[in-house]
């Protein structure tokens, strides 16, 4: 049986981040929650993992490969990545998550967007 190729990179090294932390960028603004075991709990933070996995690129995932919601976010993340990878590493310069042209939910959209300008570094105006 042929390996998920998502699950090479739960092999690379990620920074020295120690799995029992796992530098959480995205989530904890958005709901408040510190830990991927936290996250999993609660419907509406799987439902956003997607995010901080396309743009944290120092998240371990290994601890939770075989967990299919932990799954289903990374390929989300590398279709999203796929789709937007100049636009979020002229913004974010990040790893790159492997290619996967599967079709994006534009649904989606404002969610990415919020996401990547509440990461986006600030810049300062002269107004």
């Amino acid at each position: 049986m042929e390996r998920p190729y998502w699950l090479t990179l739960a092999g690379m090294p990620n920074n020295s981040i120690p799995s029992s932390s796992p530098a959480l960028k995205i989530l904890p603004a958005y709901t408040g929650l510190n830990t991927v075991e936290a996250i999993l709990q609660f419907p509406r933070a799987r439902r956003l993992l997607w995010l901080e996995i396309l743009f944290n690129d120092e998240l371990n995932l290994q601890p939770w490969q075989n967990h299919p919601e932990v799954q289903d976010a990374y390929q989300k993340a590398c279709e999203w990545f796929t789709t937007y990878r100049s636009l979020i590493q002229s913004v974010l310069p990040r790893v790159s998550l492997p290619f996967d042209n599967g079709k994006i939910d534009l649904r989606d959209y404002r969610t990415f967007a919020a996401a990547l300008q509440f990461l986006a570094p600030s810049s300062s105006s002269t107004q």
